[in-house]
């Protein structure tokens, strides 16, 4: 196989959960890959359509797991939310469903978050505090015209075990149930967050790899903005899956492991 354009990539944009970890289970393999980044002059940024945490928690939880991590090196799908609020919906009433930190999140993007009648936009996260009384009140908005804007289309989040948690996909697919509404993702495979991570870099899309394990995010994403793209299967993806995807890798890897004994 070849991969002459795979390592010609200057910055590499890295999925978390079921890519480099699985919960608190850091893979064989995960910080050398990183490691190896480093020593062979690569950039790399943790991409993560995760919004339950605000970005400077991932520092501090990817530094707690043994990564080496900075802010720079961090890019959420709650700060592109954020982005993407400010621009589209500025000085606009949002009533937020998602954890306290995308709440913060979002704040210090300059969103004015609201629960009153002034409210213009639902805007959903990865909520792992979730409650009905949530759940009602954004269906209260979205009936009544409130434009309806999410993190993230991810189904489920994976967690060890062979078990997953409700992500934001499921959350907005009941609220779609309830009112109607259809969402607007920001999150992967939107070309946005590679698009805006290229214009903050300097990196062209076609120097980008985007490296996940999930076709319909990570791999999407990178077709969609026209990058490199390495499917790890260390994650959500099985070997069915992938034969039947109509959306497919640059490359296919069983982890990043693989993919670092390839770069150096």
């Amino acid at each position: 196989m070849n991969y002459d354009a795979l390592r010609e990539c200057e910055l590499f944009l890295l999925d978390m959960d079921g890519t480099l970890y699985l919960g608190d289970e850091v893979f064989p393999g995960a910080i050398d890959f990183i490691r190896t980044l480093e020593a062979t002059g690569r950039e790399y940024i943790y991409l993560t359509n995760n919004s339950s945490r605000a970005g400077i928690d991932y520092v501090n939880r990817l530094r707690g797991l043994g990564f080496p991590c900075e802010m720079r090196n961090v890019f959420t799908s709650g700060m592109a939310t954020g982005m993407y609020l400010t621009d589209n919906y500025p000085g606009v009433g949002v009533y937020p469903v998602g954890t306290p930190a995308f709440e913060r999140e979002l704040e210090s993007y300059g969103v004015r978050l609201s629960d009153g009648g002034d409210v213009g936009c639902v805007c959903v996260g990865f909520d792992t505090t979730l409650t009905y009384a949530k759940l009602d009140r954004a269906v209260h908005f979205l009936r009544r015209g409130a434009a309806f804007v999410a993190a993230n289309p991810d189904w489920v989040c994976p967690m060890p075990a062979d078990e997953v948690l409700p992500d934001c996909g499921s959350i907005c697919a009941l609220l779609t149930a309830a009112s109607g509404a259809k969402p607007f993702y920001i999150g992967k495979p939107n070309r946005s967050m590679v698009d805006i991570i290229s214009k903050m870099t300097g990196v062209p899309n076609r120097r980008i790899c985007c490296v996940g394990d999930r076709l319909y995010t990570d791999i999407a994403v990178a077709v969609n903005a026209g990058a490199q793209s390495v499917l790890v299967m260390s994650g959500e993806t099985t070997p069915d899956i992938l034969a039947e995807s109509e959306t497919k890798p640059g490359w296919v890897m069983a982890d990043v492991a693989e993919l670092g004994r390839c770069l150096s």
